[in-house]
């Protein structure tokens, strides 16, 4: 084999394996860390049990119920990268609907089949438009809320919960359901942090051994109701260490 060919073969290999290096390693991180879960085009990596309700519109992840396409129960958009431990999530959304509607996403959940198939039970970041509180920290099929707008919660050993206020959250919410808002998540261990547009909104410790939740999926959520459109945009995702266990805790 002639030097000219051998050299040519050996770029072309290069080529190739720099292609299938590039595509294993997907997005990269950005500056603080974060990666795209969400191309803003398509709903590859994202997965429903019935997707005839997911789309991309608007440059965004969209659940979209209509009186020619209606539901009588809640849908979860499945993203397919894993379970998470301790991580920062941050997402735009938003909430569209005449009625008074929920929505929300989950995090450390499951799927599973209960009185319908692929619901979803665990920890979630659930808002509701026509309260006061607008946004909390819920146990989806557990404990139901674990902490409002402006409480911090905190669960000991027994499930006993205590409550402070955040002063920076009392009062009227600074931000609407139906704008554009960013959610950013926080959780280390039993320690759960939820900010809306950089501000702390609630805050949970759980050190409940029979209801803690350390690992599970990330589930967008279209729930059941009148005519709605829900959406998500700009996802990202920051794996962090795990957090040691606290003795006693």
């Amino acid at each position: 084999m002639s030097t000219l060919r051998r050299t040519s073969i050996l770029c072309l290999a290069l080529v190739l394996c720099a292609a299938s290096c590039a595509t294993t390693r997907g997005p990269r991180p950005d500056k603080d860390g974060f990666v795209p879960l969400f191309d803003g085009k398509t709903l590859d990596g994202w997965k429903a049990a019935d997707m005839s309700f997911w789309s991309v519109q608007d440059d965004a992840i969209t659940a979209t119920i209509t009186r020619a396409h209606p539901t009588g129960r809640n849908h979860y958009l499945v993203w397919q990268g894993g379970e998470l431990g301790d991580f920062e999530l941050k997402l735009t959304h938003r909430i569209l609907s005449p009625h008074d509607v929920n929505g929300g996403f989950q995090f450390r959940s499951e799927i599973f089949d209960g009185d319908i198939t692929d619901d979803c039970r665990g920890y979630q970041v659930d808002n509701n438009t026509g309260t006061d509180w607008l946004v909390r920290l819920y146990d989806e099929f557990g404990r139901h809320t674990l902490a409002w707008r402006g409480e911090k919660a905190v669960f000991n050993t027994n499930g006993d919960k205590t409550i402070t206020p955040i002063e920076s959250a009392q009062g009227p919410a600074p931000f609407r359901l139906e704008d554009w808002h960013e959610y950013h998540l926080i959780c280390r261990g039993p320690h759960l942090t939820l900010k809306v547009n950089g501000r702390i909104m609630a805050e949970t410790i759980d050190n409940d051994p029979k209801q803690q939740d350390f690992t599970g999926i990330l589930a967008l959520q279209l729930h059941s109701g009148p005519p709605m459109r829900v959406q998500f945009k700009d996802i990202r995702l920051k794996r962090l260490p795990p957090t040691p266990p606290t003795r006693g805790s």
